[in-house]
């Protein structure tokens, strides 16, 4: 019974592959309610599958990561010749041109309202769901319920004891963090007071997950509600981030290695997502062999790059794949040579270098190297040197016809560690909410100065001088969570997703209707509670 939810919005989805946009006939069908439920017979099956799927919905280049990411202006991917045009399908979400019809604003909306429904059904009483059961799943309701909302702006619900013929009802605004909110409180209650750096436990909500959570729903609150942050959820944001500091949580030395899979006082919470997608979108055919080679799609705009210190025309490793030159360590940089066999963890084809180690780590930009440190070339034969800008054949400024260099690349999770058996992507992060105290501190009057050269120190960077600004803060989560999908969140509560950026479309400047993704035709129709968002 669980699965009938699927099976209707299949069919939705399967309609709108045949039907044009000015002759769309859909049956009115609810698309995230299954019918006849009576309770699930294994309530921990289903919360082991819904981790599986959240697993499965966060490893991709597309959906949810493409609508954090290339919405902003630390992602693009320009069409070059005939690889990756797809129709617009990527350039528009950085140009913010798309539509309600577009694939990943439909995924997104169709499968985290999914994971709410699976959620609620755990939790409903004919379930009999153990207190493990409802901690979990009133946390991935509350997660699924507040990235519909983030996206969104409404939130459809109904609860699993109404009618399967009643229409949902949607929350928005106070109606819908306050239920968010509450369940967050569930979680807590339920869920398990995991230390910092347990390894696998982080694969399933813990008290410290549910309160990073609520932390990043208050942090946030007034942007769905309207008005300005509110003393007393900033005051809350404090106290929840120095609750997970007293789990053992804390910031730790060495950038990259918190990437790999290996526990860290770090990670709050992980998931089971094969990193290979985020190590290959970005790299040239010819950068590795592992996977068969790189996509040569995803880049980032010259201005985030410009972000990190250290020379913007230079950004090697040392012989030690240490940055060279006095750039900063989250930048990462490029290897001249790959690194040898001799006591390296992960895979080698017996050639004396661990695969991939040729690649580096962090942003990439001109001359790659091969693993025994030869230049290597691009499918014509010419460098492989990564650029800066984006230009076309007649070397104008452009996102379509790029060649097969244009953009710097970035790899957080690194090409060694990105075969098939790696299967670890970080969700929650304690630098994250190291940032979000400091910014709640900021917003309340406060002076979080020393906590951001704290993390600063840390990270091997030069200490900020005077005292920070709003614009410091933004910049450092920038330049700290890169790719892990928080930056049009950032941009949009800091003010500046509406900014302009290379290739933005001249009417969605400085355009808030833009902060929210258009709603669904299909789900407009499905749900009559449901109104189109403004500006769509």
């Amino acid at each position: 019974m669980k699965n009938n939810f699927k099976i209707l919005t299949l069919s939705i989805l399967s309609l709108l592959g045949v039907t044009s946009c000015t002759d769309l006939e859909i049956e009115e069908t609810d698309s995230i309610i299954s019918e006849g439920f009576q309770g699930l017979a294994d309530p921990s099956s289903t919360v082991t599958n819904l981790y599986g799927s959240l697993a499965g919905q966060y490893a991709g280049q597309d959906n949810y990561f493409a609508l954090q990411e290339v919405t902003s202006d630390e992602h693009l991917i320009p069409t070059r010749g005939g690889d990756w045009g797809d129709n617009g399908l990527w350039r528009v979400l950085h140009t913010h041109d798309w539509s309600g019809q577009h694939a990943f604003i439909v995924n997104v909306f169709q499968l985290w309202n999914g994971n709410q429904l699976q959620a609620s059904q755990v939790l409903d009483p004919r379930s009999n769901p153990s207190a493990t059961n409802i901690g979990d799943a009133s946390f991935i309701r509350a997660y699924s319920m507040w990235v519909i909302l983030d996206n969104f702006g409404q939130v459809p619900y109904r609860d699993t004891a109404l009618p399967s013929t009643s229409v949902p009802e949607v929350l928005s605004g106070q109606a819908a963090v306050d239920f968010i909110l509450a369940d967050i409180e569930t979680a807590i209650a339920n869920a398990p007071a995991t230390a910092a750096a347990s390894g696998n436990t982080s694969l399933r909500a813990s008290k410290a997950a549910a309160r990073y959570l609520k932390a990043k729903v208050l942090l946030n609150k007034h942007i769905y509600l309207g008005g300005s942050p509110d003393s007393g959820d900033m005051a809350e944001v404090i106290s929840l981030v120095d609750a997970i500091t007293a789990d053992g949580y804390a910031l730790q030395e060495g950038y990259f290695d918190l990437f790999l899979p290996d526990a860290d006082t770090e990670t709050i919470w992980s998931l089971e997502a094969n990193t290979i997608n985020k190590v290959v979108m970005g790299l040239h055919y010819n950068n590795t062999s592992i996977q068969g080679g790189g996509w040569n799609g995803f880049s980032t705009l010259a201005e985030f790059y410009d972000l990190f210190e250290g020379d913007e025309d230079f950004n090697e490793l040392d012989a030690n794949q240490e940055p060279a030159n006095n750039q900063e360590e989250r930048r990462g940089g490029v290897p001249t040579v790959g690194i040898t066999f001799a006591d390296q963890p992960y895979a080698a084809e017996n050639d004396g270098y661990v695969d991939g180690s040729n690649v580096g780590y962090g942003f990439l930009i001109n001359q790659q190297y091969a693993l025994d440190g030869t230049p290597l070339k691009d499918r014509q034969g010419a460098p492989l040197t990564f650029k800066r800008e984006f230009k076309d054949g007649s070397g104008a400024v452009n996102f379509i016809n790029n060649d097969e260099t244009t953009g710097i690349r970035i790899q957080k999770y690194a090409a060694r560690n990105g075969d098939a058996s790696i299967s670890h992507q970080i969700v929650f992060r304690y630098a994250d909410a190291h940032l979000m105290k400091a910014e709640a501190m900021f917003r309340s009057g406060g002076d979080p100065t020393s906590m951001i050269n704290d993390l600063r120190t840390i990270r091997n960077t030069e200490e900020l001088l005077g005292t920070v600004t709003e614009q410091d803060i933004l910049d450092e989560r920038g330049r700290e969570l890169y790719q892990e999908a928080w930056r049009r969140n950032d941009l949009i509560r800091f003010g500046q997703f509406g900014r302009d950026w290379l290739f933005k479309a001249e009417g969605t400047i400085n355009n808030d209707d833009y902060n929210v993704f258009p709603i669904p035709p299909a789900q407009l129709l499905a749900n009559p509670n449901l109104v189109q968002n403004p500006g769509y």
